[in-house]
């Protein structure tokens, strides 16, 4: 199946139904999935949400919100329908997504909502409401399948059966003891397999992951992707069976973070929303802006210093922005793979100092490279073979400081418990930026005049 693009005549075919009555709208609602609808909806106004949710089944309105981009804000359409429909799709999500939904809701609101809600959905999502958004506890679904592992094979099954009624899907069924403390896992094809007086105390399997509720989601991302997980469970300090995060969870997580790392290494704060108005953005950059107006200070005063030598020899001053230029670039390549390295694990010493020499020869090669084309471009235009080679060895050591600094100022901002994808840029580009006039003005001063 392709990936679903809004065009004009879908966005015309919908904006045309809601002009008609409900019936009309959900004739022409009826061919598309829950998550077109949800980008559909990017495009029509809060009003207009509202009304197809309204005409929508409760299981399709469900799916609609729980698709939404969080950007557009689906708790608040959610808040403003009717107590019962709200009610009705609550109860309708899973407790994972309600939660999601409902966190993001003043707490007055919080209690409005979960007021009018079976008692039952009501506590599992306070319960989930008390785990931090960003941890293990927080992205859990707290419908499980377990099975005692004092049962036989027959009424193992009998109680998965029993438990999957009202679940959409399982991917494991957990083993735990009398008390709920987790024992193992067993899978539903293992259980089939067995002889009718097996008991599961003899089949399940006693090595498995699992997560305990304050991990970081980042944690427990890098925990599924190494195991190859369809699921993995949620247990608290006393190994109590607490719930299960799913691999659709972890997508979710996973573009969250990426996210958040392209915008830190931007520049651009993680609150700033992808789709917010000016004055959001404005607030978030900036600061940002502001201090590499600082920086940008220090390069232009390394200049200032060289009057005389740019004074006597002009044509340097082309060949220096480029020199900077160069650097980083060559700096944000470093630090874009270093930032990377760094979010899917932790380095150890070894693996950063690997990592820093690499760079390091890396930025030797491609300097020497682009040193050598300067120079040959000095020799031709310029005639100044003697300019060429302060130019050489200008991009070379440029480069190179590019290429450590790129790895590690994020390694040793990492170490000092300091996010590398906020600070690192603006410090890898004062070091490319100086470096980038200093050499050539210096070399220059000294072997020129």
């Amino acid at each position: 199946m392709q990936s679903f693009e809004i065009n004009k005549a879908d966005l015309l075919r919908i904006t045309t139904a809601l002009q008609g009555d409900d019936q009309e709208l959900k004739e022409a609602l009826v061919d598309y999935h829950a998550s077109e609808i949800a980008i559909i909806f990017e495009q029509l106004s809060k009003e207009e949400r509202e009304r197809i949710i309204n005409v929508l089944p409760v299981e399709t309105a469900s799916e609609v919100i729980s698709e939404m981009d969080e950007e557009h804000h689906p708790e608040d359409l959610l808040f403003n329908l009717d107590p019962e429909k709200r009610s009705e799709i609550i109860e309708e999500l899973e407790y994972d997504d309600a939660t999601d939904l409902i966190s993001q809701l003043e707490e007055h609101e919080q209690h409005e909502i979960l007021k009018d809600v079976d008692h039952e959905d009501a506590t599992e999502i306070r319960s989930l409401l008390s785990y931090p958004e960003d941890t293990a506890g927080g992205l859990m679904n707290t419908d499980v399948i377990c099975i005692n592992i004092n049962l036989d094979k027959k009424d193992a099954l009998d109680e998965v059966i029993h438990q999957s009624e009202e679940m959409e899907e399982f991917y494991t069924i957990y083993v735990v003891d009398d008390h709920k403390i987790l024992k193992g896992i067993i899978s539903l094809k293992t259980i089939i397999k067995a002889r009718p007086e097996t008991k599961i105390a003899s089949i399940y399997n006693n090595d498995y992951v699992y997560v305990k509720a304050d991990l970081d989601q980042e944690d427990v991302a890098k925990l599924i992707s190494q195991y190859n997980l369809a699921s993995i469970p949620v247990v608290d300090d006393d190994m109590r069976l607490l719930g299960r995060i799913t691999v659709d969870d972890i997508i979710d997580v996973m573009e969250e973070e990426n996210t958040e790392d392209i915008l830190k290494i931007s520049g651009v704060s993680e609150d700033e929303e992808l789709s917010g108005n000016w004055k959001d953005a404005v607030r978030s950059r900036l600061p940002w802006l502001i201090i590499n107006l600082g920086t940008a200070y220090l390069a232009a005063s390394i200049i200032r210093s060289f009057d005389s030598t740019v004074a006597k020899l002009p044509v340097i001053s082309a060949y220096m922005t480029i020199i900077a230029g160069m650097g980083g670039n060559a700096a944000t390549q470093s630090l874009a793979v270093t930032v990377r390295r760094i979010s899917l694990s932790d380095l150890s010493d070894k693996q950063a100092y690997q990592t820093v020499l690499k760079e390091f020869l890396v930025g030797l090669i491609n300097g020497a490279s682009n040193g050598f084309i300067v120079f040959l471009i000095a020799l031709f235009y310029d005639s100044k073979p003697i300019l060429g080679l302060v130019l050489f060895l200008a991009m070379t050591g440029n480069l190179i400081i590019a290429g450590l600094t790129g790895a590690s100022i994020p390694l040793i901002l990492k170490r000092v418990g300091i996010d590398p994808a906020v600070a690192s840029s603006i410090i890898i580009t004062t070091f490319t930026d100086c470096a980038g006039f200093l050499l050539p003005l210096y070399l220059a001063t000294k072997f020129l005049l």
